[in-house]
């Protein structure tokens, strides 16, 4: 669907929608679509609302350890959007030590994803239980690109071609070795 340019973009579903054009346009099929409304808050954003939407996409020739999700959120203060890569990557024991390899992993990303974004990356590592051998965690890679105030009020277009150049730039990101490592082995 292609969206028609109203100015800039003033709620949650215009921005939802133009984030969903962009990355849709490259491939990437809605595999979910969650919208939250949040309005009892205590201390510092005591009588504040949010709402947010959380967008999740697949391409049926990567494998299922690969995702982009998209978060948005309207609050009182405005509008925001980032985009993710997802990787569910190798188990902690076959990935090494990890400041090499988060060194290795945010040159990757300086290198490939556009200059002029903030694009934060987290590595997690989580044990299903406290009985669960470390060696064996769970590694997820997160790198995002947060969307800037200027596109959205840019307007839809701009911010469904974040989207969409994002997600080429994901793509990328996905052939460096850096990257390639966390991916499982490709079965013929």
């Amino acid at each position: 669907m292609m969206l028609k340019d109203q100015g800039p973009i003033l709620t949650l579903e215009p921005l939802v929608e133009s984030i969903r054009d962009g990355i849709s346009s490259s491939g990437w099929v809605l595999s979910g679509l969650q919208k939250t409304t949040s309005q009892e808050f205590d201390g510092r954003w005591e009588g504040e609302s949010t709402r947010s939407a959380y967008l999740f996409f697949h391409r049926q020739d990567l494998p299922e350890t690969l995702s982009v999700e998209a978060f948005v959120d309207e609050t009182s203060q405005g509008l925001r959007a980032n985009l993710s890569l997802v990787i569910q990557g190798p188990s902690l024991g076959e990935l090494g030590l990890l400041p090499p390899v988060l060194r290795r992993i945010a040159v990757a990303v300086g290198d490939t994803l556009p200059d002029g974004y903030r694009t934060p990356l987290s590595l997690r590592v989580g044990l299903p239980d406290s009985g669960h051998p470390p060696e064996r965690a769970e590694v997820q890679l997160r790198v995002k690109l947060s969307a800037p105030s200027v596109a959205i009020e840019a307007g839809t277009s701009a911010v469904s071609a974040l989207a969409s150049a994002a997600v080429a730039a994901f793509e990328q990101l996905l052939e460096r070795p850096e990257i390639a490592e966390l991916l499982p082995p490709v079965m013929d």
